[in-house]
C-alpha cells in the first residue's frame, strides 16, 4: 500500500472498469475455500482468453495457486477499527514523519518535479509511501499475481477484485509486471501499494527511463500517487486536512477514515 491495503474498509484506489465487468466476473464460479479453484482457474482462463488477454498472461495465470495467507488477511482485518490515535500510534506515525522529513531533502528535486507536474506537495506522497511500505523497506512477500487471482475467486469481493485481475493479467502481456512479481497480500503492488487494475490506469514513468516500474523505481511509484491524485480531483495549491478542498483525493487513495486522517495528519508534519 509496512503497512497494507486490506478489506472491506480499505479499498487501494478506485475501481479498475475498463478490462472486465461484472458479468464477466460471475461466468467463472466464485467459491469459499481452496476446493474449487483449479475450476475456476480453468473457467476464467477461457474467458480471459475471450477478452483478448495474450498467452504469455493465460500461462503465468495457469501457474497460480490458492494463497490461503491472502483469505486469511482479508478476513483478519482489525486495525481500522481503531481510534484515529490508537491507529497513528499502532503505524509509527512519529517515526514516519522523522523519516519523511528525511526523505523529503533526499528527493528533493524529484518531489519538485512532481509537485511542478501533477500539484501534489511532497507531504501526502511521503505519507502514502511511509504508511504503505516504510519507504520501500517492506512490499510485500506473496506472489502477485495468485493472490490477485484468490481474491477474485473469493466470493467475498469477487466483483471488486476482478477487474484487477484482468488488470494484472494485460501488465503482464506488456512487460509491465513479472509473473514472479512479489507484493502484498492483496496483490498490491510496488512502494505505495497500488492494485493491479490501478497500477496500469495511472501508473507513469517518473525517472525517464521509458518504462513503468512500481517495484523498482520509487521515482515512478511517487509519481504514480501524484498522477491518481490529481485524476481524483486534486486540486494545485488548495488544502488536504478533513473539510478542505484535496481531502477528497485522499479519500479516493484509501476508504478507511483513520487511513486518510492519518494521511492528512502526517503529511502536514512532513510539509511542516
Amino acid at each position: 500500500m509496512g503497512a497494507r491495503i486490506k478489506g472491506i474498509l480499505i479499498v487501494t484506489a478506485t475501481l479498475f472498469v475498463g478490462l472486465a465487468t461484472t458479468a464477466g466476473a460471475q461466468a467463472a464460479q466464485c467459491g469459499n475455500n481452496a476446493s474449487g479453484f483449479e475450476r475456476w482457474k480453468a473457467q476464467f482462463t477461457q474467458q480471459a482468453a475471450a477478452r483478448g488477454v495474450g498467452q504469455r498472461a493465460l500461462d503465468a495465470l495457469q501457474r497460480t495457486s490458492y494463497n490461503r495467507q491472502t483469505i486469511a488477511a482479508d478476513r483478519g482485518q482489525k486495525s481500522f477499527k481503531l481510534s484515529l490515535s490508537q491507529f497513528m500510534q499502532k503505524r509509527g506515525a512519529d517515526a514516519i514523519v522523522r523519516r519523511g522529513k528525511s526523505m523529503k531533502q533526499r528527493h528533493a528535486s524529484l518531489l519538485n518535479s512532481i509537485e511542478r507536474r501533477y500539484g501534489v506537495p511532497p507531504g501526502p506522497l511521503l505519507a502514502i509511501w511511509g504508511m504503505e511500505t516504510g519507504f520501500g523497506g517492506f512490499m510485500g512477500n506473496q506472489n502477485i499475481l495468485s493472490s490477485i487471482a484468490t481474491v477474485s475467486y473469493d466470493c467475498r469481493r469477487s466483483d471488486f477484485f476482478t477487474p484487477h485481475l484482468y488488470g494484472a493479467l494485460t501488465m503482464i502481456d506488456r512487460g509491465m509486471l513479472s509473473p514472479s512479481a512479489v507484493g502484498a497480500a492483496h496483490g498490491e503492488i510496488g512502494h505505495t501499494q497500488f492494485l493491479p487494475g490501478n497500477a496500469l490506469k495511472y501508473g507513469v514513468d517518473g525517472d525517464g527511463n521509458g518504462r513503468v516500474d512500481l517495484i523498482r523505481s520509487p521515482a515512478d511509484a511517487l509519481a504514480s500517487t501524484a498522477n491518481f491524485l490529481r485524476a481524483h480531483g486534486w486540486r494545485p495549491g488548495a488544502g488536504y486536512q478533513p473539510g478542505q478542498a484535496n481531502f477528497r483525493a485522499l479519500q479516493g487513495w484509501n476508504a478507511a477514515s483513520v487511513y486518510q486522517q492519518a494521511i492528512a495528519i502526517i503529511g502536514r508534519d512532513i510539509d511542516g
